[in-house]
């Protein structure tokens, strides 16, 4: 079929963006059929017992050892008489090795209220497109909730990037889904935050998912503002993620804000109710020069919310750089000016440029979930990619626990 031919008589760009629109979902949608099965959900592949032991940070001899019957799911064995596990099977396993071994290390790390360890909430922001913002999300969840966290994702970016990696496919889903839009929107149909909850594939992983419907409360919000009386019984557009936050806060250890690449409503919003800001940097002047301008307009447009009443307060403030090739001389050379100019503030370990990255991608998935296809990457490339992902978000873990006051 022809794609290209063009219509007879004059069109007006927002035809041709329609009907580009349409060819480009037909496309996409083949492109699904073939990466997942059109009448099935998103699905997680099961995990060898080295890498549960990886995992769980234990010996595979140790895996071995546990009883079959703490496994949430029917035994199944690999090609080699290899065992493999469910992540609800390690998410047991983790359970067990936290009740059995109570002197030792914490296998369920979970937050305890009333030692003041309050709900983590990570933005991750960026003014540019192409920061890695949202694949460094999905990662962080992710490898959180492996390391035995309750993590709910937030998609707050219209564009849904966050929602789609995660599972959530628009062509399967009814018409409206629930979404964050639902559970912050002005007037009486906003629902409850747990309304819009879902939970993913990923098990252990929750989701508040996003679309275009979003966009509705960039329009909504100043003018709501504009309106705004004193003692106004609805909340302002800065605090109503926070109250709805609240509504579920009790059953999640950390949240994990996907935010849109510009400084909005929706930004502003999630950096009120933040408690940790995380920036993404590609380490290209270009990049860098954009990250001024976002950090200028940041105070700029915070301090009338201030004025406002809301203060808010981080418990951390870090910049991760992304998409990093050490063998770049300009690269390297821009983070060492970053760590000169910000110190600390920017984080000790680098997300690197990552074939394994880019071909997880491809697929739909992040790296956490694709089995090693010797084919398509070496395992050398896989498991560079994968010790840069741990060591990136176990330094954020450290972050995290030194806010809940932890050793």
């Amino acid at each position: 079929m022809n794609h290209h031919v063009q219509p007879s008589g004059p069109v007006s760009p927002n035809q041709i963006a329609g009907r580009d629109a349409q060819i480009l979902g037909a496309k996409l949608r083949e492109i699904a059929s073939v990466v997942f099965s059109p009448s099935q959900a998103k699905t997680l592949r099961r995990y060898t017992s080295g890498e549960v032991a990886r995992i769980l940070g234990v010996t595979d001899s140790r895996i071995r050892q546990l009883p079959p019957s703490l496994l949430v799911s029917p035994p199944e064995v690999a090609p080699g008489g290899r065992r493999l596990f469910t992540l609800a099977d390690i998410h047991a396993l983790r359970a067990h090795l936290d009740e059995i071994d109570r002197v030792g290390r914490r296998y369920l790390p979970h937050r305890d209220p009333a030692k003041g360890e309050h709900l983590q909430v990570i933005a991750c922001v960026n003014f540019k497109g192409g920061s890695g913002k949202t694949t460094t999300s999905a990662h962080l969840a992710q490898s959180l909730v492996l390391r035995g966290y309750r993590v709910l994702a937030i998609d707050l970016d219209p564009q849904a990037s966050l929602s789609t990696l995660l599972g959530v496919r628009p062509e399967n889903e009814p018409e409206p889904y629930p979404t964050i839009y639902d559970a912050i929107r002005y007037g009486d149909q906003r629902r409850p935050f747990d309304a819009v909850i879902r939970q993913t594939y990923f098990t252990g992983l929750d989701l508040v998912a996003a679309d275009l419907e979003l966009e509705v409360f960039e329009f909504e919000a100043p003018m709501q503002s504009a309106r705004r009386k004193p003692n106004d019984p609805e909340p302002p557009f800065f605090a109503r993620m926070g109250l709805a936050l609240n509504e579920v806060a009790d059953r999640y250890d950390v949240v994990v804000i996907d935010c849109p690449p510009r400084l909005g409503y929706l930004t502003i919003a999630a950096l009120c109710t933040a408690t940790a800001l995380l920036i993404t940097i590609h380490p290209q002047m270009l990049d860098v020069s954009s990250m001024r301008q976002f950090l200028t307009m940041m105070d700029e447009i915070m301090e009338p919310v201030r004025e406002q009443g809301a203060a808010p307060s981080h418990d951390w403030f870090r910049y991760l750089v992304t998409r990093f090739e050490p063998q770049d001389t300009p690269q390297t050379e821009v983070v060492a000016m970053l760590r000169g100019l910000f110190g600390e503030r920017v984080l000790t370990k680098a997300m690197l440029q990552s074939a394994a990255i880019s071909n997880s991608g491809l697929r739909g998935q992040t790296v956490y979930e694709t089995p090693l296809r010797r084919d398509e990457v070496t395992g050398s490339t896989y498991r560079r990619a994968l010790d840069a992902l741990d060591a990136v978000n176990g330094e954020i873990e450290g972050l995290i626990t030194r806010a809940w006051g932890r050793a």
